[in-house]
């Protein structure tokens, strides 16, 4: 966690806010994920189930049949990180069994009360993401009494307590959960006072590519046309020390961080 590392979003999924069927399909999937191998990722998140503002919970079975294949197919073609990206432990069993090597928990193991014991005594690398409400609900009235705190507060509990389970501490990775149950206004907060996260003692995942308010404040209606709005936000994160960009427009990024870096 000494540089940046890029995770590339792979949903296979046919609802996904921005890229909902492009990659549902093993073929499909396999050949986005060997091209951002090959443009620079250090992880791989492939999710089974759309997290959008309003989108409904998938059964767990079908969210199986949607990644372990995938995963299965990619494991045998690259040694890239696989992440699986799920709330459910019956989803990451399968998928660590596929050759995933990290779960990626967007309600911070707050869903499946089995997920945190399964990844602990697997000793499984995790990423804590914060998120007020589930997909459904979130964007509905989100309020907090200080957005900062909140979930500065909740991550550090919910590590505290996989800890606790007998997870290292260095196994763990938060993501202060950009756009999940948040208003523009705590978005911008939370990205103008990321550093603060670094006092959990955890590496940083941010993950804002694509996301509406990106389009809003930069007048982008199209989802997939807001690659340089996320890049921007993204290089706005690592100035402040996070670690990991998770991102669709590898390429891209991989480009905007290779500069980036040489510039500083």
């Amino acid at each position: 966690m000494g540089q940046a590392h890029l995770m590339g979003i792979l949903n296979v999924t046919p609802d996904s806010f921005s890229d909902g069927g492009r990659h549902f399909g093993i073929e499909a999937a396999r050949r986005v994920a060997l091209e951002m191998v090959a443009q620079g990722v250090s992880l791989l998140d492939v999710g089974g189930e759309s997290t959008r503002p309003g989108a409904l919970e998938v059964p767990a079975e079908d969210e199986i049949h949607r990644t372990a294949p995938v995963i299965e197919a990619i494991r045998a073609e690259t040694g890239t990180a696989i992440s699986i990206d799920t709330r459910k432990a019956s989803v990451a069993e399968a998928a660590l069994a596929a050759g995933a090597s990290l779960v990626n928990d967007v309600s911070g193991f707050t869903f499946d009360a089995a997920l945190a014991p399964l990844c602990a005594e697997t000793r499984t690398p995790v990423c804590i993401m914060h998120a007020q409400g589930d997909p459904a609900t979130m964007q509905q009235d989100p309020h907090y009494d200080d957005v900062l705190l909140d979930v500065y507060d909740f991550l550090a509990a919910q590590v505290d307590r996989l800890v606790a389970r007998g997870m290292a501490r260095g196994q763990i990775v938060i993501d202060p959960g950009i756009g999940f149950g948040k208003t523009q206004d705590h978005n911008l907060t939370l990205l103008r006072n990321l550093s603060l996260f670094h006092g959990i003692g955890c590496p940083i995942l941010l993950g804002v590519s694509r996301k509406r308010f990106i389009g809003t404040i930069g007048k982008e209606p199209r989802a997939q046309a807001r690659g340089p709005g996320s890049i921007s936000v993204g290089l706005a994160g690592l100035a402040q020390g996070v670690q990991i960009l998770r991102v669709h427009d590898v390429a891209e990024t991989a480009q905007a961080l290779r500069l980036w870096a040489a510039v500083r």
